[in-house]
């Protein structure tokens, strides 16, 4: 199915001494690669090799989304991992919400330098979701969830609809990252937006609990709201983020 207007997957190759270092990104749930597209070009402009792919079922229809199952979502994440470590032999793997879980689950199943992480979700904050795998039978979809954003102006391409069987899907990625966070050894930087209204403290406070073994940073936002990589607080995100990459993949390039 052709991805909507903006939704592309973006890769750059790297160019001179920080090519040999990958930032593997991941947009979030129901949305697209247009939420890091500036991240993205801010890091390939430093010379990283990055990969954003366009998850199943995301960038067409909400539709589409009811049908993947989140082994799926990991699945395109996990590949671009192959595909970008094959070239630099050093990855950093980074995500927004949802990406943030895939980011997460793949440090806990793979070697990397370190993990970023944007509002990551975890857990999910309306009490309807948990009976999701009945409610997807009698409701199809409810209101969207994209665009919490605090910068006047943005829009970061998401559904107009959530479809619930996908919100099912979520719920298993969410349990089954929180299960392996106790095999992240990568040091993992946080960012967090003080007003967020789609990803509820609940999985920051799984995070700090979960992440036995790996140093956690947590660098609050005060500006922004969920999407914050689009928001008041993104030069930021990007600047730090970059220092963080610098640092842990020093020493470790092939």
């Amino acid at each position: 199915m052709t991805s909507l207007p903006g939704a592309d997957a973006f890769h750059y190759a790297g160019h001179g001494p920080n090519a040999g270092v990958g930032v593997l990104l991941s947009h979030g749930f129901t949305g697209s690669p247009v939420s890091l597209a500036a991240w993205a070009r801010h890091l390939a402009d430093q010379g990283y090799a990055v990969s954003l792919p366009l998850l199943p079922g995301h960038g067409t229809t909400w539709q589409e989304l009811a049908r993947t199952p989140w082994q799926r979502w990991y699945g395109e994440y996990e590949q671009a991992y192959y595909s970008l470590r094959e070239r630099t032999g050093t990855v950093v793997a980074a995500g927004l919400s949802m990406g943030g879980a895939l980011a997460l689950r793949l440090a806990a199943k793979q070697p990397v330098a370190g993990v970023v992480v944007v509002n990551p979700g975890l857990t999910i904050g309306d009490p309807r979701a948990r009976y999701s795998g009945l409610l997807k039978y009698v409701l199809r979809s409810v209101p969207a969830i994209g665009n919490d954003i605090r910068l006047e102006g943005q829009d970061e391409g998401a559904y107009p609809r959530t479809p619930v069987a996908a919100v099912q899907q979520l719920g298993r990625l969410f349990r089954d990252t929180t299960a392996s966070l106790p095999e992240v050894n990568a040091p993992v930087l946080a960012f967090r937006s003080r007003v967020d209204a789609i990803v509820p403290e609940s999985s920051m406070d799984v995070l700090r609990t979960g992440l036995v073994n790996a140093d956690l940073e947590v660098v609050p936002l005060e500006n922004s709201y969920h999407v914050a990589t689009m928001d008041h607080d993104a030069p930021l995100i990007f600047e730090q983020s970059q220092s963080f990459i610098q640092r842990v993949s020093t020493g470790v390039r092939s």
